[in-house]
């Protein structure tokens, strides 16, 4: 043995635990914190044009309501505790001006339109009760109010079409515990176990069936967590028609598949034994199988995304800008998330893209189910958008924005992070090549896009709102529904409307429908509707004549009026069909916008049904109008609780006027069929539920405009690939070896509520 080796075998472990130590003390040190760099913003002119769409702010909510306080000449109740007698401020929001008054605005160097609220008061204190919308100008400081309400709806709005105040469903809640339940304690105590506090209520819509009707079903459930899958058996119907609360009555009871005059001859037949009673076991105060709380201790950290240098898109006041595109955005009471002049390099595409109505139609074998439909709108898509949590509802460090709305009361509410901003790398290339053939190399683009995102809770389900603004001028609507199946209590012939989903719960069938306004301008005001699509023609090969071919050609038809422009909502519609505008590309092509939808809608509500007018922007997936300051909206807030005489009916807008070189409206109606299933237990899941629709160019461009993104990656086989200069993903490592900064988790979900 050579005696110098233990020395060798000495020094070189020496040196290799040196090596390995200070590559574990290098793995110690922190890395450094991601630091935003500054990114160029295309120039969009002043930024404080979007405010003409802009939201009120508190304070002008507050110069409004002291306004009418002092000009109506009646007192007025804060809604929050008023009677169906009194008058009060159902809401307040901001009035949109007349689009050619913002144009002149923004595009002609007219003057900045006066800035207007509109405020929906109900007057129940008059000899003849009714609801009015007054516009109140100019703000900040109001110095007029004119009455809209007969100019807009053609006469006036009659009261009992009023949406339901949550203080009149008190009152309903408070009748019954104190009067209607008095009359049966027997069953109550041995039946429900009932001691004040320990059932739920939840009230159908419409109320009745005819105009004038305001009877509701309140549907009894455990007051536990989840309480929409605790079902009772017990409904009950009351007429609260009357504006004297002392004249509300029980109607009807309903008691496990069987009908009551009311309370009095449920509890005499019960006492007597000669009603079955389906008990329901008492569910723990958490829900037990309807509780959300995790089932498993948590473990690894999901993924999260983060910004290596910062936000690419910035948010001022209500403006967004991000990779050649700029928007308004704004949040209504009644119908949600909107936005306003959309462009994109510069050059507008859509004036407006909002949400209009969510409708929920219900079957079950018992009465609530069976008779509700819900449309949304008039209980207020935007006053129930949610505070939204970090992490799970949008990106940790998403943009979060706080909104403001006055609904039922006569001060602002201040809803904290109910609206995110983020731009998300989708995991997917937007477009890519790789080639093997003649020449060797790799060309792709990431999908990277940015969301608008909020979400809203309506009673028992919520809708995740999405708009989303891709690289390639695409625009696309999305919408997710989730939260809790609805259910009845699992009785009799059940199986029909729907899944036994647990012991004594019907998960119980129900149609989503969503509409939305999108009011595209391309290429300018002025758009026809085109629709391409294709056909197979038989052919003799030229080559071979006595070969036939099948070969598909394209095929082109101009829309030339509404009503060849209203597509039902189960019939073929063309699959290319598009805004065109009155310029051409460079290849000769009219430039469009083509509008592409998903959907997986259930069947529409006959239309021999009595109230199928009020909903009848349902019957179409598509219909593409004239647009006219006279019908801003495809339904009314009004027409939920009187249905049979709408106060908007959409199916009125379509009357086959000329939509050639017109400013034009589509109305897209998107959506889906609800089954409720075992795996909708305890909750409801996003996936396979998400519907909406994409605003595509189509020959507007000359090219893709996507290749001028500076995220795209191309390299040849003759390239250094790892070079930073030639492949940008080839910098990764160092320029996103970085730690995110993430703000302290908050929520404020809890507060005010």
């Amino acid at each position: 043995m050579n005696p110098k080796l233990p020395y060798v075998l000495l020094v070189g472990a020496a040196v290799t635990i040196f090596i390995l130590s200070c590559l574990l003390l290098s793995r110690g040190k922190p890395s450094p914190s991601c630091e935003s760099q500054p990114h160029p913003t295309e120039k969009m002119g002043s930024t404080n044009q979007s405010l003409v769409f802009a939201d009120l702010s508190p304070e002008e909510m507050v110069a409004v309501v002291r306004y009418l306080q002092g000009h109506l000449g009646v007192q007025l109740v804060d809604a929050w505790r008023a009677k169906p007698s009194d008058n009060c401020i159902a809401s307040v929001d901001v009035q949109v001006p007349a689009k050619a008054e913002v144009l002149r605005f923004l595009d002609g160097g007219g003057a900045r339109p006066p800035r207007e609220a509109l405020a929906v008061l109900y007057f129940g204190k008059q000899p003849e009760p009714n609801v009015t919308e007054y516009v109140v100008g100019p703000l900040p400081t109001p110095a007029y109010h004119r009455d809209v309400t007969v100019p807009k709806y053609g006469g006036k709005v009659p009261y009992h079409r009023r949406p339901t105040l949550g203080s009149e469903h008190e009152q309903v809640r408070a009748f019954l515990k104190r009067t209607a339940f008095a009359a049966a304690p027997t069953f109550l105590e041995e039946v429900l176990e009932y001691d004040g506090t320990n059932v739920a209520f939840q009230a159908t819509a419409p109320q009745g069936f005819q105009s004038g009707d305001r009877k509701s079903w309140f549907v009894l459930f455990q007051n536990v967590s989840g309480f929409f899958l605790h079902p009772v058996g017990l409904e009950v119907l009351v007429d609260h028609s009357s504006l004297d609360i002392s004249r509300w009555a029980v109607s009807r009871v309903f008691y496990n598949g069987q009908y009551y005059r009311d309370m009095a001859q449920l509890e005499s037949p019960y006492v007597q034994g000669r009603i079955r009673v389906e008990k329901v076991p008492k569910a723990p105060r958490d829900g037990d199988f309807s509780s959300m709380k995790p089932r498993a201790p948590s473990g690894a950290l999901f993924p999260l995304q983060f910004e290596p240098q910062g936000p690419r898109y910035s948010v001022r006041n209500n403006l967004v800008l991000f990779q050649g595109w700029s928007f308004a955005f704004g949040m209504s009471v009644s119908t949600g998330l909107r936005l306003f002049d959309i462009r994109h390099k510069g050059e507008r595409v859509a004036y407006e893209i909002s949400v209009q109505e969510a409708l929920s139609v219900y079957g079950s074998n018992c009465p609530g189910g069976m008779s509700t439909r819900y449309m949304d709108g008039s209980f207020g898509i935007g006053r129930y958008t949610s505070p939204l949590v970090r992490g799970v509802d949008c990106p940790y460090s998403a943009t979060y924005v706080n909104t403001h709305s006055l609904s039922e009361t006569m001060s602002p509410s201040e809803r904290k992070a109910s609206l995110c901003i983020f731009e998300q790398n989708l995991g997917s290339p937007l477009r890519r090549h790789y080639s093997n053939l003649q020449s060797l190399y790799y060309g792709g683009l990431v999908n990277s896009a940015l969301v608008v995102r909020s979400i809203t809770t309506m009673s028992n389900h919520d809708y995740v709102w999405d708009f989303i603004f891709y690289q390639n001028g695409a625009i696309e609507g999305k919408v997710r529904a989730t939260g809790y199946a609805s259910s009845s209590l699992f009785h009799g012939d059940g199986l029909r409307y729907g899944n036994r989903v647990w012991e004594h719960t019907l998960g119980t069938i129900r149609t989503h429908s969503i509409n939305y306004k999108v009011d595209l301008d391309v290429g300018g005001v002025k758009n026809s509707l085109v629709a391409h699509d294709m056909a197979f023609e038989m052919t003799r090969a030229p080559w071979s004549p006595e070969q036939q071919i099948e070969r598909p050609r394209l095929t082109k038809k101009a829309l030339d009026t509404e009503d060849q422009a209203a597509f039902r909502l189960q019939s073929k519609l063309p699959r290319y069909i598009y805004f065109a505008a009155n310029s051409k590309n460079k290849w000769g092509h009219q430039r469009g916008y083509r509008i592409q939808i998903t959907s997986f809608a259930g069947d529409h509500v006959p239309e021999t049904s009595s109230m199928e007018r009020a909903i009848s922007w349902a019957r179409y997936q598509l219909a593409v109008t004239r647009r006219k300051e006279e019908e801003p909206t495809s339904t009314s807030i009004y027409n939920q609780n009187d249905p049979w005489t709408p106060t908007v009916a959409f199916a009125d807008f379509i009357n086959n006027e000329t939509i050639t070189n017109e400013d034009l409206v589509a109305w897209i109606t998107t959506g889906f069929l609800h089954i409720p299933h075992s795996e909708d237990i305890p909750n409801t899941v996003t996936v396979g539920n998400s519907v909406g629709f994409l605003l595509r160019p189509y020959n507007y461009y000359d090219l893709d405009p996507s290749i001028y993104s500076q995220d795209g990656v191309f390299f040849t086989s003759e390239q250094d690939f790892t070079a930073c200069e030639t492949n940008p993903m080839a910098c990764l490592p160092k320029a996103a070896s970085c730690l995110p900064t993430f703000p302290p988790f908050t929520y404020d979900g809890f507060q005010n509520t």
